[in-house]
């Protein structure tokens, strides 16, 4: 009986590095009871769960949270994403009541969110055991964004209290400080690893011996640089989206890879330029890919990605303006030029796997 036993995971929308986080854990977690079943609310496209996460499970198409409301990959709407959550807890009780009938249907015997706040606090209701895992949550960064907010303390009250209510709050490094919460376990780091692709992607896209292979990943949140402004950079390919619609030589999809993943793509590229999340930085140093990401200073979560990336990486910072003029000769040279740091150990994965198995109490 122990191996049919159901595990409902909430996955946060608000990008993809909730599910960077995720999906490496449930595929260990898989790995060692493959009978157990599995049900996954999101409101990310199915299509792109299943490309991250092994084996059968069941949907269900429900946004738990929304994080912060933003711009674009970068910069994120403040009075906007407040004026979000007054709405979001003036309407709590309502949404308790569908989070709580989408738990009853699925019948879980343990709940795992990464991170809403709302689907936890249903599973305490119904006394579903829980666990959350993440290494931000919401509590603090809304009150990184609004320190003032006359009502921060009000909103912040069931956002604590459903984030303490789990058996434990799994914070994989690097994690930014949780000071309010009282059941964090540390973890080392979560990171999928890829396949080193790259003969194949240097025969399949035409690539000379020594250029330089750049893969544009700037997350889940659309964000498309000017790139037709961008100068060209001699010796340098650029991988870029697929729904970029870029017209350059020197640039390519990475849709005509077939068959090659992201993260085997990050693993195979000599440089990944992204912006500060925990899935990129993670998957760079895990999988030995340098990073070039873009400044996003004003993100709470962030001091302590780049901190972590710069001392375990090979890593350089650049600024917006940079971003849109294509002034990226130096940065490139001088990430290039950083002696090669070994690959770091995603040990988070099956210490996380390990608390599934006994929150389910399967080992």
């Amino acid at each position: 009986m122990a191996l049919a036993k159901r595990l409902y995971v909430a996955l946060s929308g608000h990008g993809f590095g909730h599910l960077a986080q995720v999906a490496p854990v449930l595929n260990a977690w898989r790995r060692r009871w493959p009978k157990a079943r599995l049900t996954l609310q999101s409101a990310l496209p199915e299509a792109t769960l299943r490309q991250r996460i092994d084996g059968p499970f069941d949907c269900v198409a429900l946004a738990a949270d929304f994080g912060m409301v933003m711009v674009d990959a970068l910069e994120a709407k403040i009075p906007e994403s407040l004026a979000a959550y007054r709405i979001f807890h003036r309407e709590w009780a309502a949404r308790l009541s569908e989070q709580e009938r989408a738990l009853r249907a699925a019948k879980p015997d343990g709940v795992l969110a990464d991170v809403p706040y709302l689907t936890l606090a249903a599973a305490a209701r119904l006394d579903i055991p829980a666990l959350a895992l993440c290494s931000l949550n919401w509590a603090d960064i809304l009150a990184g964004y609004c320190p003032d907010a006359p009502d921060l303390v009000a909103l912040r009250e069931p956002m604590l209290s459903a984030y303490n209510s789990a058996r434990a709050f799994l914070q994989p490094v690097p994690s930014m400080p949780m000071p309010d919460l009282n059941n964090v376990q540390k973890l080392g780091p979560i990171a999928a690893l890829g396949r080193n692709r790259r003969q194949d992607i240097d025969r399949r896209l035409g690539l000379r011996e020594g250029e330089i292979l750049v893969l544009m990943g700037l997350g889940g949140v659309d964000m498309r640089p000017p790139l037709e402004a961008w100068p060209i950079q001699p010796g340098v390919r650029w991988l870029v989206p697929p729904n970029w619609s870029v017209s350059r030589p020197d640039m390519a999809d990475w849709g005509a890879l077939e068959g090659c993943s992201m993260v085997d793509l990050i693993r195979s590229c000599d440089v990944l330029f992204t912006k500060p999340g925990y899935g990129a930085f993670t998957e760079a140093a895990c999988n030995g890919a340098r990073a070039l990401y873009v400044a996003r200073d004003d993100w709470p979560e962030e001091p302590w990605l780049s901190r972590w990336l710069i001392e375990h990486g090979n890593a350089v910072k650049i600024g917006r303006r940079q971003l849109a003029s294509g002034d990226l000769a130096d940065a490139l040279q001088r990430v290039l030029e950083q002696p090669a740091k070994a690959p770091v150990e995603p040990g988070g994965i099956d210490e996380a796997a390990g608390w599934l198995e006994r929150l389910l109490d399967l080992s």
